[in-house]
């Protein structure tokens, strides 16, 4: 379980949030600039609020009244950044050997193999990250992070680079994967969190709505709003699509 606690200022932006999850996937939505990004990162350590707790199966990561702040690798977190942050001086071999290293003898969720061929990259090992797409950069980057098998996943927006049918297989595993462990998710795409175990709706540095995607539907919210404009936009794609064909 991640308990989180925080109220954090930088410039003009506040943040306040107070949440619990009781593992599984917990999927943060809302506009940019919402806070989405600053909550990952606070758990993750690269960023450390004015007040508050954080700690994730009774183990305190942050704590401004005992004086606790773990350093970001002593947190045991796997983070996958958007740009798929590799180490560029390994083959992607290497970067994966890397991650199942840092497993500290956890049985992970995945094999190697299963990794690599879960991501399709088994084409992809002996380049270096300077070779690859942003695309595969993303699917190194999940592998290596699935091997690394740390009890917190945070995935900021990891699969944005993917189609819709393999960022869809990506978040499905994902979701298998984390049963056992903490797992926070931003996604460009609102259909990619719709089967996530908790949505947390942001805006302006606090949660304004949480619950599942059918339980925020009914309740005709920003999320509810939202997800009705991107089907709009994702039928009028459709439709313009089929119409090239046409043509």
């Amino acid at each position: 379980m991640l308990e989180f606690d925080v109220r954090c200022r930088v410039g003009s932006f506040a943040l306040d949030a107070t949440f619990a999850t009781g593992g599984g996937v917990t999927a943060l939505f809302g506009r940019s600039g919402a806070g989405k990004s600053t909550v990952l990162n606070l758990i993750a350590g690269l960023a450390r609020p004015q007040s508050g707790r954080i700690t994730v199966e009774k183990r305190t990561l942050y704590d401004s009244a005992a004086g606790i702040a773990l350093p970001p690798h002593a947190r045991r977190v796997g983070y996958v950044f958007q740009e798929g942050r590799l180490l560029p001086h390994l083959t992607v071999r290497h970067n994966l050997t890397y991650g199942r290293f840092f497993a500290n003898g956890r049985n992970a969720v995945l094999g190697f193999d299963q990794a690599i061929e879960l991501l399709g990259i088994g084409h992809l090992l002996e380049r270096r990250p300077g070779a690859l797409s942003g695309g595969e950069k993303q699917r190194v980057a999940i592998a290596r992070t699935l091997l690394k098998n740390p009890p917190i996943l945070i995935f900021d927006e990891a699969t944005s680079a993917l189609d819709s049918a393999n960022e869809r297989a990506i978040q499905a595993e994902l979701k298998s994967a984390a049963q056992n462990k903490t797992a926070l998710v931003i996604a460009h795409r609102l259909s990619t969190v719709v089967d996530a175990d908790e949505i947390l709706v942001m805006e302006r540095g606090r949660i304004i709505e949480r619950g599942t995607h059918a339980k925020l539907l009914a309740q005709g919210g920003m999320y509810a709003r939202l997800w009705q404009l991107q089907e709009r936009s994702d039928q009028a794609e459709e439709s313009e699509r089929r119409l090239h064909l046409v043509r």
